[in-house]
């Protein structure tokens, strides 16, 4: 026969364990309804931490002039944004050779598309404004593509080199019997330029399919 006093002992430490015990599972479910709580906040905070990530990476703003202006000079909304990022990642300023706005309008550049368009009213501090920049810019791009046939490397490559350069790369890309590649620009900024445009043309075309007009 146990002694009572060990029998007492016995179910003193077995009621211990079961109070350690309880301790511990409900312990270990506040951690669980912790984690499930810290999960669900991250699920739902996903799609504002992908958007500002996107917007930092791949920034976008002004869409609905983008797809006005692209509509009207019949371009590509993606090859606009991807224009505004390679010049500016949608952050307006003035460049050290005096180029204004979103897309980098120069102003004997804009006074020289001003003529060409037959705008009567056009100052340079217009350049500031989202919708004239993005009108100007575009205008300019559609005046480049038609000048190189519709041929985008030579086109982009003028908005940043100059019509003048990209003419002597395209004789002598023809000379050899083809047209101007990206290879054989050889300046080193406007070909980093071009294919950092075309790069990005394709990031707005797929990243933001629905906010520049293809779904």
């Amino acid at each position: 026969m146990t002694p009572p006093t060990a029998s007492v002992a016995a179910r003193s430490r077995r009621a211990a364990s079961q109070r350690r015990t309880q301790v511990r599972r409900r312990r270990a479910m506040l951690a669980l309804g912790a984690l499930a709580v810290a999960a669900i906040a991250v699920i739902a905070a996903f799609p504002t931490v992908k958007k500002a990530v996107q917007e930092f990476t791949l920034p976008l703003h002004h869409e609905d002039i983008i797809r006005q202006q692209a509509a009207d000079k019949h371009l590509d909304p993606a090859l606009v944004a991807g224009v505004i990022y390679a010049e500016t990642k949608f952050d307006p300023r003035t460049s050290a050779a005096g180029a204004e706005g979103l897309m980098q309008i120069l102003p004997q550049t804009a006074e020289f598309l001003a003529h060409k368009s037959g705008a009567t009213t056009f100052t340079t501090a217009d350049l500031a404004t989202p919708q004239v920049n993005i009108a100007y810019g575009t205008y300019y791009l559609r005046y480049l593509l038609d000048e190189y046939g519709g041929k985008l490397v030579p086109a982009i490559a003028a908005y940043n080199g100059g019509e003048a350069n990209v003419s002597r790369w395209l004789a002598r890309a023809h000379a050899h019997g083809h047209g101007l590649r990206v290879t054989d620009i050889p300046f080193p900024e406007t070909r980093a330029y071009v294919q950092r445009v075309l790069q990005a043309q394709h990031d707005y075309r797929h990243t933001y399919a629905r906010q520049l007009g293809y779904q």
